[in-house]
C-alpha cells in the first residue's frame, strides 16, 4: 500500500470517528460509511445486522448500495448455514473470495448473493468489551475484490461502526428514559385497562391479576362469595364483573349496603312487605330477595347485618322461600349471593357477633381485594384513567403528568384505596390551570398523618387469605377447583408460603370455627 494510500485511509478513519461520535441513527451510520469509504474500496454493498446469540439469528438492520439489493421479505435468517454463524463459530473476520464456488452457505443465501450478483464478500463481527451485538458486511461484484490491507482496514472501521452501534443503543434507552422521568404522558387507547377487560376495573400488576383470575374463575359457578378488602377497593366493580361473567348477566343485579340501612328497615328492604304490615306501609313493596330472582344479590358490608336477621337470610339462601311482611304467602326466588366486606368475618364469628353457620354459607369462595398500597404498579394506569375520565367531563385539556406528580402518587399511602386517589385526581383536575397536571400536595400530607394504622401484618393478612381459600376447596391445594388456583398461584408456591406461615393442617374449633393448626412464631 503506497503513502498516499495510507494517508488517505488514515484521514478516512479520522472522518469517521467524528461522524460516528455524532450518529444517533443506523441509516444515517450507514450512508456516512458509504460516502466515506466508498471512493477508498472496491466494494458494491455495505450491510449492518443485528445479531441476537440466545435466539441464534441475525436481522438485516441497515443496507447501502449501488441500488436496492434484492432480499428475501424475511425480518430475520438462522445463523446456521449463513456467514454470520460461521463467522462465529470461528471467532474470525470471513472472507469470501469467489462466492459461487463456496459450500457452507443455504440456497436460500446463495439465491440472494446470485440475483444481486455478489462474487465476494467480508464479514466482520462487531464486537465491544459487552460482546457480540451485530455484524457488518462488506460485498462486491467482482471476485476476490480485497487485499489483506484492505481487509485488515475494515476491521479498523468494524471496531469504530461496533462502538457506534452500542452508544446509538444507549442513546436510545437514555432519550427514552429522560422522557419517562420527565412526563408520564396520558393516553386514551384501551390499553390502559386491565387485559382481562373487566370495564372499570383497571390495573395489570400481579396483585391485581391474581384477582382478575379469581373472578374468571368463580364468575361461571353459582356459587356464593364473599368480597373481601378494605373500603375503597372496589369491591362492588368486582361483584358487577362477577354478575356480568356469570350465566345470570341477563338478569337484574341488585345491591344493597348493610351500613347504609337502619337495622328496623332492612328487613323490610330484604323480604318486601304488604300493604298495611306496619305503619307507614302504605302500598305494596317488592323486597331485594324477589327482585334478585335469576339474577345476582350483592349484600355490601353485610357484617354490618343485625344478628336477627341472619338467621332469616340464612334460611332464604338454604331454600330461596320467604314470606314478604305481613303477608302470608310463599315466595320462591333463585338469586346468586356475593356478599363483601371490610371486616374480619372471621374474628366476628369467634366474638359471637356473626353467626357461624351463615358465615360458611356466604364464605364458599372468598376473593380478597388488595390495597393500593400492595398494588403500587397500577397506580400510574389508575391517575391516567382518572385524569382522562374527569379532564374530559370538565372539559379540560391535560396531557402530562409531570414525573414528580406521579411519584408523590405513587408513593403515598392512600389509606382510603382508590376511592381517594379517584377523589385526590377530580380535586386536581378541578385545580389544574394549563396542561400538567397538579395536584394537592398539602391534602395528602395531612390525609398520611391521619391515616389509620394497620392491625394486622402483612404475614397475619395473608395466613387469613391462605385460610379462607383452604376453606372454600375444602384443604384441597392443587388441582383445578384447589386453593393454589384460586389464590392465582402455583401449587408448589402455596405449600411454600403454607410452611413458611406455619399452616399445618385442618382443625375444627370452638363454635364450629373452621381454621387451621398452626407452628408457633
Amino acid at each position: 500500500m503506497s503513502a498516499d494510500d495510507s494517508a488517505l485511509k488514515y484521514r478516512a478513519l479520522l472522518q469517521i470517528s467524528e461522524a460516528l461520535i455524532a450518529c444517533r441513527d443506523r441509516e444515517a451510520l450507514i450512508l456516512s460509511l458509504w460516502d466515506t469509504l466508498h471512493p477508498l474500496m472496491a466494494f458494491d454493498y455495505l450491510v449492518i445486522m443485528r445479531v441476537d446469540m440466545v435466539r441464534r439469528c441475525v436481522m438485516l438492520k441497515a443496507v447501502a448500495g449501488r441500488g436496492n439489493i434484492d432480499a428475501p421479505h424475511r425480518e430475520e435468517w438462522p445463523f446456521e448455514g449463513s456467514p454470520v454463524g460461521i463467522m462465529l463459530e470461528t471467532g474470525q473476520p470471513l472472507y469470501v473470495p469467489d462466492i459461487s464456488r463456496e459450500n457452507r452457505f443455504r440456497p436460500d443465501l446463495m439465491e440472494v448473493y446470485r440475483r444481486n450478483n455478489i462474487q465476494s464478500g467480508f464479514w466482520i463481527a462487531l464486537t465491544t468489551p459487552r460482546g457480540v451485538h451485530g455484524a457488518m458486511a462488506f460485498a462486491s461484484c467482482t471476485v476476490d475484490a480485497y487485499t489483506p490491507e484492505d481487509r485488515e482496514f475494515m476491521q479498523h472501521i468494524g471496531r469504530q461502526v461496533a462502538i457506534a452501534t452500542e452508544n446509538a443503543v444507549a442513546f436510545e434507552e437514555i432519550n427514552e428514559l429522560r422522557r419517562h422521568i420527565e412526563d408520564e404522558k396520558v393516553y386514551l387507547e384501551e390499553e390502559i385497562r386491565s387485559e382481562y377487560r373487566f370495564d372499570e376495573i383497571v390495573g395489570s400488576g400481579p396483585a391485581l391479576r391474581g384477582v382478575l383470575q379469581q373472578i374468571e374463575t368463580a364468575a361461571p359457578t353459582d356459587s356464593s362469595i364473599l368480597i373481601q378488602g378494605e373500603t375503597g377497593t372496589g369491591k362492588e366493580l368486582v361483584a358487577r364483573a362477577i354478575h356480568r361473567l356469570s350465566s345470570r348477566a341477563h338478569a337484574t343485579f341488585v345491591k344493597l349496603n348493610c351500613a347504609a340501612i337502619p337495622a328496623g328497615l332492612i328487613e323490610s328492604e330484604l323480604l318486601g312487605h304488604e300493604k298495611g304490615a306496619f305503619t307507614g306501609a302504605v302500598s305494596q313493596r317488592i323486597g331485594r330477595f324477589e327482585l334478585a330472582n335469576h339474577g345476582t344479590l350483592f349484600l355490601d358490608e353485610i357484617g354490618d347485618l343485625p344478628l336477627e336477621m341472619q338467621p332469616k337470610l340464612l334460611r332464604v339462601l338454604q331454600d330461596g322461600q320467604f314470606e314478604r311482611l305481613g303477608g302470608t304467602r310463599t315466595i320462591h326466588s333463585d338469586f346468586r349471593l356475593v356478599a363483601a366486606t371490610n371486616r374480619d368475618l372471621r374474628s366476628m364469628v369467634a366474638e359471637h357477633q356473626f353467626r357461624a353457620d351463615l358465615f360458611y354459607r356466604v364464605n364458599v369462595f372468598p376473593i380478597t381485594l388488595p390495597a393500593l398500597r400492595e398494588r403500587r404498579e397500577d397506580i400510574p394506569t389508575l391517575v391516567r384513567y382518572f385524569v382522562q375520565e374527569f379532564s374530559t367531563r370538565m372539559r379540560k385539556t391535560i396531557d402530562a403528568i409531570p414525573a414528580e406528580v406521579m411519584e408523590t402518587l405513587v408513593n403515598y399511602s392512600w389509606p382510603g384505596n382508590i376511592r381517594e386517589l379517584r377523589n385526590i385526581i377530580e380535586r386536581s383536575v378541578i385545580l389544574t390551570s394549563g396542561k400538567r397536571l397538579t395536584i394537592p400536595k398539602d391534602d395528602l400530607r395531612e390525609s398520611r398523618s391521619t391515616a389509620p394504622t394497620t392491625v394486622l401484618t402483612m404475614d397475619d393478612a395473608e395466613r387469613r387469605h391462605i385460610l379462607d381459600a383452604l376453606d372454600a376447596s375444602n384443604w384441597v391445594v392443587g388441582g383445578p377447583s384447589g386453593a393454589a388456583a384460586m389464590l392465582g398461584m402455583k401449587r408448589s408456591t402455596l405449600q411454600s408460603r403454607m410452611q413458611k406461615l406455619g399452616i399445618l393442617r385442618r382443625y375444627v374449633g370452638s363454635w364450629g370455627n373452621i381454621g387451621a393448626e398452626t407452628s408457633a412464631h
